[in-house]
């Protein structure tokens, strides 16, 4: 019998006693980043973070969707969760940056360098399909119970469509613009910031919004090694069978992914027309 559990303990066990110093440098940094963000939404009263995000919404994808963000946030506020759904996006907004700052590099990576795209593809496949639960293990043991292991475990698992997405925009390109660009003397820099990503732009933006939705996703998981936020309102109500307790906050978790989604797709599709 292959107990292969015992190997993969060992081995967290090993990263946690020889890299501590470098998990609580990580611990401050991101911690710092998660309270700055809750703090900035927190320090503006209600009402003008409403406003700001429905305009956003009404700016990026059109009026409906600016009154349905505005009316959304609005109930969100009357129903007593504010405060855990600004805990809820600021993790969200801090995993999904970080996720994408590993994930769009990985992705022109993956793209440019079919040996490392090779490599690539089974790892995602994994990350993907691995259930959402294990994550949060050695997240505890490298982090301990709060916000920062739900972050990391956040990263994990939403980072695979960035990478994937990235490589599948930037592969799309027609191979006749890049041997046009390249015969005019086009360094390899200029070619991938002047021609392939922008050509990309709207399969790396449809990324952009599969990585906010299953941040979104996995921080809701979170809550139950205490990273807060309404997956600690959903956690109360089943654990504490408050059927009316889970669904306020299974709804404002819903009303929250909504907004997010219609943002992020609505950047995706101006892209696509302009390229168009």
């Amino acid at each position: 019998m292959i107990k292969i559990g015992k190997y993969i303990e060992q081995f967290i066990n090993w990263l946690t006693h020889n890299f501590n110093p470098f998990f609580k440098v990580v611990k401050t940094g991101v911690e710092t980043m998660v309270d700055s963000v809750l703090w900035l939404f927190t320090f503006m009263p209600f009402y003008v973070v409403i406003a700001l995000m429905a305009v956003l919404a009404w700016r990026r994808a059109g009026w409906g969707v600016g009154v349905l963000t505005g009316l959304g946030m609005s109930f969100i506020y009357a129903m007593g969760y504010w405060t855990q759904t600004m805990e809820t996006l600021a993790l969200i907004l801090v995993s999904a940056i970080i996720a994408l700052l590993i994930g769009v590099p990985l992705g022109i990576w993956a793209a440019r360098n079919k040996t490392a795209g090779k490599i690539m593809r089974p790892l995602l496949d994994f990350m993907q399909t691995m259930p959402a639960f294990v994550y949060l293990i050695p997240a505890v043991l490298f982090f301990g119970l709060g916000k920062v292991p739900g972050v990391f475990a956040t990263i994990i698992f939403a980072m695979p469509p960035a990478v994937r997405l990235t490589t599948l925009g930037i592969s799309q390109v027609p191979a006749d613009i890049v041997e046009a660009t390249r015969s005019f003397g086009a360094t390899p820099r200029q070619l991938l910031f002047k021609v392939e990503l922008p050509l990309a732009l709207p399969t790396i933006l449809a990324g952009v919004n599969q990585t906010i939705m299953m941040a979104l996703s996995m921080v809701v998981i979170s809550a139950m090694i205490a990273a807060g936020g309404l997956g600690q309102v959903v956690l109360k109500g089943i654990t504490q069978l408050k059927i009316g307790l889970g669904f306020e906050g299974g709804i404002a978790v819903v009303i929250l992914a909504i907004i997010l989604d219609r943002i992020t797709q609505s950047l995706g599709r101006k892209k696509q027309r302009a390229k168009v």
